[in-house]
This record gives structure tokens, sequence and C-alpha cells, in this order.
């Protein structure tokens, strides 16, 4: 099967056919360093790291980049707050940014363009659109003309007309038409500002993006992301100014994600159901975050919430399980005897490359493709009860798999008594009970039952049961986990 990817120009699935053969050029929007990252944040940079590991793995060579914006209203606003110049606050937040996408982990793009590194980038693209007529100095600002760009509106499909009756021209602005966005802007007291032509002042939001994927990807490359809150006015934007200013279309496929709703509303500071990344963090595991944020189509919106996480943990941990089972089979030892392969863990280990690679073909749906991960569990943790050793050749080739696909999805990656003790850990600091005090009782039933005094093994099982302590006995020791 061929790569298809939902395009948001077209509003439909379309073959995926890269402008340079083998080779694939993708610009995704990156965050204003203003504050910390919420997880609508976490979910379309993980998005996007999927894509760009799977394009990786389907044999593309990838550019990748994606941006900061390091200066804007928010990030003035907030230095002018703490009295410090605006560059410590973008700065404090770039380093906050990279600390939550390495915890998420997500590679690292080809290229991550400042804005502030590239206004000489922007103030020519500014200049060649006012030569061409589709732009306009006024005193000191200099706006995109909407109506001197007929296809404006392509991408969010809104009509010009409309869109003019509700809008209105706000007291100081020199705009023609109360649609026209801002490419430069005048610059007030106490803002920063760079030299232009057109007097001191820093470029508007929109014409960052354009500028800088020009440079990195050229006038045209192939995908553009971002989150579907994007399509309009930022991605719209950037499409008109971009186009108007070369003369040929700007990006070739249009990919968006869909929103984080919480507990089944749309997330928001004003509701005050808004979650940092790093709030997130310290409650749940982060490769459980991105396994949350990867189990639902990219497209659709995803609802964040307590349950959800516990259920993709659950998930997650039993996966781990079924590998940590794997691992100690295999650790017995070679096949013990020539008997028959069990045919159904057969089937789907050997047919799991081809099913996980016909469901990320059909526009990245990751969430058939975990799909497909758990029907090898399945098989795999049936074969592992059954006890017999004459399988331990296949659950390898099956363990393998898995971490195959967890490769390319950036799961899996952790060893399985790693992962273990890091959900151990967590689940720990919220029991009544210490992890020192529940090593002490283990060591006590260990020596009542060494002295058969099982009423009292007994006594202390039931006594860590109900503080959430569940022990496990095996040939190699007790150990515990949390119910």
């Amino acid at each position: 099967m061929t790569l298809r990817v939902y395009n948001t120009l077209s509003g439909t699935k379309e073959e995926f056919t890269p402008l340079v053969p083998g080779k694939v050029s993708m610009y995704v929007c990156g965050v204003t360093v203003y504050d910390h990252c919420h997880i609508g944040h976490a979910r379309a940079n993980v998005v996007f790291d999927m894509i760009y590991r799977y394009l990786c793995h389907a044999g593309y060579e990838v550019t990748y980049v994606r941006n900061y914006t390091d200066v804007d209203d928010k990030i003035i606003n907030r230095a002018n707050q703490e009295g410090v110049p605006f560059n410590v606050i973008s700065e404090r937040f770039i380093a906050e940014f990279d600390r939550d996408m390495a915890a998420l982990g997500l590679a690292l793009p080809t290229h991550q363009p400042k804005a502030t590194e590239h206004i000489a980038e922007m103030t020519a693209v500014i200049s060649r659109l006012i030569e061409k007529g589709y732009a306009y100095a006024a005193d000191g600002d200099v706006y995109f003309c909407v109506e001197e760009f007929a296809p404006y509106l392509k991408l969010s499909k809104r009509n010009l007309d409309e869109m003019q009756a509700g809008a209105r021209i706000e007291v100081g602005e020199k705009k023609r038409h109360p649609m026209d966005f801002a490419l430069w802007k005048g610059s007030k007291p106490g803002e920063p500002f760079w030299e232009s032509p057109w007097g001191k002042g820093r470029p508007g939001w929109h014409i960052e993006c354009s500028a800088m994927s020009m440079k990195y990807l050229g006038e045209t490359f192939d995908i553009h992301g971002g989150g579907k809150d994007l399509v309009f006015p930022h991605h719209e934007n950037e499409i008109a100014q971009s186009e108007a200013a070369n003369g040929k279309p700007f990006a070739h496929y249009w990919i968006h994600n869909g929103f984080v709703n919480i507990n089944a509303e749309k997330m928001s500071k004003s509701l005050g159901n808004f979650f940092t990344i790093k709030e997130v963090l310290e409650k749940y595991d982060a490769e459980v975050l991105r396994f949350f944020l990867l189990s639902a189509h990219y497209r659709s919106p995803i609802d964040f919430s307590d349950q959800n996480l516990r259920e993709a943990e659950t998930g997650l941990e039993r996966i781990y399980t079924t590998l940590a089972g794997i691992d100690e089979e295999l650790a017995k030892g070679e096949d013990s005897t020539a008997g028959e392969a069990d045919h159904e863990l057969v089937g789907k280990t050997a047919t799991l490359a081809d099913r996980f690679r016909e469901a990320m073909d059909d526009d990245f749906n990751t969430a058939q493709a975990l799909g497909f991960v758990f029907d090898l569990v399945r098989s795999a943790n049936r074969v592992l009860a059954e006890g017999r050793g004459d399988n331990r050749a296949l659950l390898a080739e099956a363990r393998d798999r898995i971490r195959e696909v967890g490769t390319v999805l950036g799961i899996f990656t952790s060893g399985p008594r790693a992962f273990a003790e890091r959900l151990k850990s967590r689940k720990a600091a919220e029991l009544p009970i210490s992890p020192e005090e529940i090593g002490r009782l283990i060591e006590e039933r260990i020596a009542a039952r060494a002295a058969r005094d099982f009423r009292r093994a007994d006594e202390i099982r039931d006594t860590l049961a109900e503080q959430g302590i569940m022990l496990l006995d095996s040939p190699q020791g007790t150990t515990w986990k949390v119910k």
C-alpha cells in the first residue's frame, strides 16, 4: 500500500508523492516561548515526531524543521512584568520546552530556527510583497492586503465577505481592509526592535514561518504541519504571503492534528481545565503520556482524563509485562523440544510488520497499529501461559517485532524491568506505606514461611494487600507491585 495522507488543503486523503523522490521536506510550527507547554503542545509535537520517525522508517531522507517564536506580545508582556529583557523569558522557556520534549522521547528535528535570528530573511520577503503590490506600508507598520490575493482562505474554506461583515478595524490600526494582517509592526516604547526599511520594529507572527521555511526547505516543500487551531489565521496567512511573494505553491500537503479535550470539555484556562506537560509528568510516566497520545488517530479529538491516562498506563504495562515474560522464558534456554510451533503466534508474528505498515500508510493510523500489537501480545501471553518450552525462538521473534514497531512510534523503548521499576516507584509514592516497610514485611514473611508459620505469612500478605500491595512469588524470590 502506498502512503496516503489527509491533506487539509484538498479535504481528502491523497497519495503521498514528495517533490524529490526519496526525500521529504517538512516544516512544523513550533511554540511561542513565554510559558510552560501544555498537553495540547505535547500532542502536536508527539504527532509530528511520529510522522517524522515513520517517514524515516519508510526509507525517506527527511529534512524536518520546527521553529521557536522567540519574540511576541506575550513574551514582551511577561518580560515587562518580571522586569527582565524579552530574551531572558524566551531562553528560559526554550529550555523548558526542550526538557519536556526530551522527556516525551522526541527525536531532534534537522533544524530548530529562532525567529529573532531570521529578521533579514523576513524583511526580504516583506520587501518583495510590497514591490509586487501585495503589501503596503503605513506609518511604520506593514500589512498584507488580502483582497489582492484571490485564493485567500483556500485552506480554511472560509468566506471573506462573511468574515469582513463580522470584523472591524481597531483604533490605531492603519489597515485598508479589516482582514489585512501585519507583516511588520512599528516599535512602541519599551519593546525590542530591529532596523528595517520601514523604521524600527519587529516582525508579525505569520511572516516568521514563511521566511524560515523558505530558508531551510525552499520556496515549495512537501509537508507543513501543526495543530488544527493554526489552520486560520496562521497557516492561511502563511499561504497568502508565501505564494504571493514567490508565485508558486507553498506546501503540497497540509497536516493538522486534532484538539485535546479535558474530561470531554475543550481545554481552556478560563475553564480551569488547563494542564502543563510538567504537571502531567508529575503524576504519570512520560512514556504513558506518549502512548496515550498515540492511542487515537492524530486527526481525531482526544479526551484527556485521569481515567483515560490510567487505562493507557494499564495497556502499556500489559505490553511490558509480556515482554518481561518472554525474557524470563528465553532465560530458561533454547527450545526444549522440536514440537510444532503455535500456528496463531506464527501468523501474527510474521504479519505484524506488514499490518503495521498498512495502518501507518493509511494516514498514520497509530490507533490501528497499536491494535495489531495487542493482537500479538494476546497470542504471546497465551503461549507463555501454556508453559511450553518449544516456542522460545518464536517468542523471541515476537518480542523483536513488537520492539521494531516501538522504535518507530517512540514507545516500548525501555527495558521491561526499568519500566516496571519506574511505574512502581511512582505508584509507591502515593501509598500509605513506604517501600522500606514493604521490604521489611517481605523479609519477615520469608522468615515466617521458612519457619512454617504460614498463618503469619498469610497475615503479612493480607496486610499488604489492604494497602494496595500485591506480592509476587517466584523461584527467584518475592517481589511486589502496586495493584
